[in-house]
């Protein structure tokens, strides 16, 4: 942290500092700055919080220090956007969850029901936010036009809390949401600045749209005449609710017929649509979601696959790991019951090891900080089965 500091204080001075070369420093040490960072943040905040009552003689609220979000279950987007943007000066503190009417104290397990709960709602095909493609597993954001992107903020507000509180998302976006999520890496001061904008290619639109990305990379290896058998112009069509809208990629761009010559022009014009142009405002709202409370130095350390990682965790599981790190209430790891339980879930596929994982704690993922930080507990249960 100190090292982070100086590096920060002295900016693009001569003096060395490993985080001049980030590739260097592990993902694990960059999640300890992001967090650290945060919580210097958060003390600050919580400090101006306290001199601000002291000074109004108000009696000082140990709730003050925390995020608190309470939410109703059958109002749970409405109710998560109403808290969050009421409470924007709060989004760097400790997050605690309460569902309205329900006993019980957020230990952990209600943060991550929220966040499981919300993260599902959204995400459903129905809700039409984001649309899912089968042939490369993930989502991408809709591109139909409304005339309120906020929660598509809370999207990205919800990421940024699950980084600062430790929590892995089950979210599928690809590799190029995050390598949009850091252009730039953090917020610039100038508001009419882009954001959220990066320069893509044919290779990120094969993760998200495979099929679409085969037929474009063979229109650009046609040995034929592509103007005459193809007849197509600078002009693209998407379907939004039922009714065909058409874009043109260049001024006049219908009256511009794709040929051999400007093919290369056609096509990167047509991933910058999809990717950039078509969704600016939906991936906009969600970046600034996003650095509303992750926004840091810490951030320009970060490659996009990293944040990815900090997000949704590493897919590589190792049982033997989470074996050695699980806590037991009730129980001895030598207990015979323990033995058989680690027999069966070592014999597992990695399919159900993954399916055990999700059952235990919303994500099929391991945290950056490995096994160890899932905090997996096996208690026993006093209840009689008779």
């Amino acid at each position: 942290m100190e090292e982070y500091h100086n590096w920060q204080c002295c900016g693009n001075s001569h003096r060395f500092s490993f985080c001049q070369y980030p590739f260097i420093i592990s993902i694990a040490a960059k999640k300890v700055i992001i967090q650290r960072d945060s919580e210097q943040q958060m003390i600050s905040i919580a400090r101006q919080s306290l001199v601000d009552k002291v000074s109004r003689r108000q009696k000082p609220d140990m709730n003050m220090l925390f995020l608190n979000v309470k939410v109703r279950r059958t109002h749970l987007v409405s109710d998560s956007l109403d808290e969050l943007a009421r409470k924007k000066a709060d989004l760097k503190k400790k997050l605690k969850v309460t569902f309205v009417g329900e006993a019980g104290l957020d230990m952990g397990g209600l943060t991550k029901e929220w966040f499981l709960l919300l993260i599902r709602q959204i995400f459903h095909p129905d809700y039409g936010m984001f649309t899912y493609h089968k042939d490369s597993n993930c989502h991408w954001f809709s591109s139909f036009k409304c005339d309120n992107y906020s929660e598509f903020r809370l999207v990205g507000a919800l990421m940024g809390l699950a980084v600062y509180n430790s929590i892995t998302l089950d979210i599928r976006f690809p590799p190029c949401c995050y390598k949009k999520l850091l252009s730039p890496p953090i917020v610039p001061c100038d508001h009419n600045t882009l954001v959220g904008i990066c320069g893509v290619t044919l290779e990120d639109l094969f993760q998200i749209m495979p099929e679409l990305a085969h037929g474009l990379n063979e229109l650009l290896s046609y040995e034929g005449n592509v103007e005459e058998d193809f007849y197509s112009t600078f002009q693209v069509f998407q379907e939004e609710f039922g009714v065909i809208k058409s874009y043109n990629l260049k001024p006049n761009g219908d009256k511009i017929p794709v040929t051999n010559r400007n093919r290369k022009e056609y096509v990167q014009l047509y991933v910058d649509f999809l990717l950039n142009k078509s969704i600016y405002k939906q991936f906009a709202a969600f970046y600034y979601g996003f650095h509303s409370v992750c926004a840091s130095y810490a951030l320009l350390l970060l490659r996009p696959e990293e944040v990815e990682i900090l997000v949704c965790g590493s897919p590589e599981l190792d049982m033997s790991a989470l074996q050695r790190s699980t806590q037991y209430e009730g129980y001895q790891k030598s207990d015979l019951t323990i033995r058989y339980f680690w027999d069966v879930v070592l014999g597992f596929s990695l399919d159900l090891q993954k399916k055990l994982l999700h059952f235990a704690t919303g994500s099929d993922r391991v945290p950056v900080g490995g096994m160890a930080d899932l905090n997996f507990k096996i208690s026993k249960s006093e209840t009689s089965t008779n």
